[in-house]
């Protein structure tokens, strides 16, 4: 399959159904929706699925606490650095190649059909695993703060479901009121992870402290655990290349929002974990961690900044969530999408709405398997032992960190297609963007895979060896095989699809 065939756009039209439906005929201006997103938007889509407050409410204790290190800001940089290599190749291939599916086309074409195919299953369950996990933590805190600010008593999975339908409804609607709504959540979560870190530093009871910083608190027994909590703030940066085709000029704004994302992230959460320290004291952080958990944040802030601002900061933590919901739910959906508009996986998938052109059945499915794994643990954690913090140990853990573990070998592996690609068609592209940064990006990508492997009894906070360490990564790997056995499937059965996936039309239009 040539780059070109990936890349190339004819004038499509949709067609209508009589349930207002259109099938997934491409518009006039080569998008799902045309070219509605800027680099500012792509950007804010990027960074919601890295939570800001999520992460330093949630994500920071635990990598503090399950590490016992205090050189957890270093662990944001070096994450950031392998995501900045990564970010070097695959930039360069998103601006060759236009696909809601990105892993799906990069690897396609890269590496073959069928592990494109392997790949794209690999991205719908992993994707998916994300979404639905923050299900659990978005329920136990929503219920939590109704329960303790207006003494209302609501199921975890209640609030879950209510958080379902608002991420639903986005999800069928056009893309840019998703990114606005994102926009404002995410502006506001900076605002008072800002307000946060400014507050550590003039706190400071250990003084101002760059301990922190040292190599030596970093590099210890315990670094596989930061990298691991690390590398989940990260993820969903592939969103830029998922909205390629609702970006302006994509051939620039999706690399540049990918290096933009990335950085922004790895600088701030590096800042953020930093200022932490010396908030708490870095001769206490790792202890203050282990102790109270998520609620270190607003126990400090209602220490220091009263209960008003710490309502505000709890509220916002739910919002982060929200709009951590709304950019992975959109991820999936442009996979359903991408995989339906080419009859890899049924056709009705790559259905779009008549007025808006969202991938209203991508999204529709998304939140239907959401529905039903809410309601498996909701039936499944009744009179649990781990009481109202079920749902965060179970559904969010288990699903959470499988997720990560599937999207981390899907990064190592759309290392080795871009590889692939630019072997094939090299253009004007230097050698550090060919094959220098791809294979260093390979060789960092491929050892925090690892490093996730061994360190997952520790991710779902197994006290030893537990059986779900194997289930739950084994999974994601028998999906990724199951997919390669469908796209061989395929290649017998249906060769004139496999010979055009990855190119980005419905098989009509592929002529």
């Amino acid at each position: 399959m040539s780059t070109n065939s990936a890349t190339s756009r004819t004038e499509e039209r949709p067609t209508s159904t009589q349930h207002g439906i259109a099938h997934s005929h491409l518009s006039e201006q080569g998008g799902l929706e045309g070219r509605t997103l800027g680099v500012p938007s792509l950007v804010f889509l990027v960074i919601a699925a890295s939570a800001p407050l999520t992460t330093l409410a949630g994500g920071l204790p635990s990598q503090f606490g399950v590490s016992g290190l205090v050189g957890v800001p270093l662990g944001f940089l070096v994450l950031g650095a392998v995501l900045l290599l990564f970010a070097v190749g695959y930039g360069a291939m998103s601006a060759r190649i236009t696909n809601a599916g990105a892993f799906y086309a990069y690897i396609a074409d890269g590496l073959g059909p069928r592990q494109g195919i392997a790949a794209s299953w690999l991205a719908l369950i992993s994707y998916n695993a994300m979404q639905i996990g923050l299900y659990g933590i978005f329920g136990f805190a929503l219920s939590s703060f109704l329960e303790a600010r207006l003494g209302v008593a609501v199921p975890w999975w209640a609030s879950a479901l209510a958080g379902l339908v608002v991420v639903g409804l986005l999800g069928i609607s056009r893309v840019d009121l998703s990114a606005k709504v994102i926009a404002v959540l995410v502006a506001l979560e900076f605002m008072v992870v800002i307000v946060v870190d400014v507050m550590s530093l003039s706190v400071a009871p250990e003084g101002v402290s760059a301990r922190a910083l040292m190599p030596g608190e970093f590099f210890q027994y315990g670094i596989g655990a930061v990298l691991s909590f690390g590398v989940a703030s990260f993820m969903g940066f592939e969103s830029g290349a998922i909205y390629s085709e609702e970006a302006k000029n994509p051939t620039r704004s999706v690399p540049r929002a990918t290096f933009i994302a990335v950085t922004i992230i790895s600088l701030f959460y590096a800042v953020t974990a930093w200022a932490l320290s010396v908030g708490i004291g870095p001769g206490h952080i790792v202890n203050a961690s282990r102790e109270f958990g998520p609620d270190l944040v607003f126990m400090f802030l209602e220490q220091h900044a009263g209960m008003l601002f710490t309502d505000i900061a709890q509220t916002l933590f739910i919002t982060s969530l929200l709009a951590a919901l709304i950019a992975f739910h959109n991820a999936v959906a442009r996979y359903f999408f991408a995989l339906g508009r080419e009859t890899v996986l049924p056709a009705w998938l790559g259905a779009v709405g008549r007025r808006n052109h969202a991938p209203v059945a991508g999204s529709l499915t998304q939140s239907g398997l959401a529905v039903v794994l809410v309601a498996v643990f909701a039936i499944a954690g009744r009179n649990s032992e781990f009481g109202p913090l079920y749902p965060v140990l179970t559904l969010f853990t288990w699903l959470g960190n499988a997720g990560a573990f599937g999207l981390v070998f899907l990064l190592t592996v759309t290392s080795v297609a871009v590889i692939g690609h630019f072997r094939r068609a090299p253009g004007a592209h230097s050698v550090w963007v060919r094959l220098v940064a791809p294979v260093l990006s390979v060789i960092g990508l491929g050892t925090v895979c690892l490093v996730i492997l061994v360190n997952f009894d520790v991710l779902i906070g197994s006290d030893g060896p537990s059986p779900l360490a194997i289930v739950m990564p084994g999974i994601i790997l028998a999906t990724g095989v199951a997919g390669l056995v469908w796209g061989e499937a395929i290649r017998h059965r249906r060769p004139e699809v496999y010979a055009r996936v990855g190119a980005g039309k419905p098989l009509e239009e592929q002529a």
